[in-house]
């Protein structure tokens, strides 16, 4: 089965940076497009970032635009989300999942990364 796992999170201080990556397995990682969202305290998971696996575009909530930077390596089964001049409203647990091809949506989301971002 698809399994993804989420690392990289922290504590980091307003303005600063942190890199979240997300391993895959049991998947061809290369044909698939990859996702990331997450789920801040009293609200739903809300959308981050996605990227396509056929030419790469990249997508992003308006909130992290210009700010954050999703990238993958296919040799290394891993996507990474690149997160820079963090607010505090960036804190949260960070989720990649996986378009499943089945249903058209994302899934397989894994446990998830907790970054936190201090005043």
């Amino acid at each position: 089965q698809v399994r993804l796992v989420e690392s990289g999170g922290g504590l980091v201080q307003t303005g600063g940076s942190l890199r979240l990556s997300c391993g895959a397995s049991g998947l061809a990682f290369e044909r698939y497009s990859m996702a990331w969202v997450r789920h801040t305290p009293g609200k739903n998971r809300g959308y981050v970032a996605t990227m396509l696996w056929r030419d790469g575009r990249t997508f992003y909530a308006d909130s992290v635009k210009g700010r954050f930077t999703m990238s993958r390596d296919n040799a290394e089964n891993t996507v990474y989300l690149q997160l820079n001049n963090q607010v505090p409203e960036g804190t949260g647990v960070y989720y990649c999942g996986v378009k499943i091809t089945s249903t058209g949506h994302f899934g397989s989301w894994g446990q998830g990364t907790q970054v936190t971002v201090s005043p």
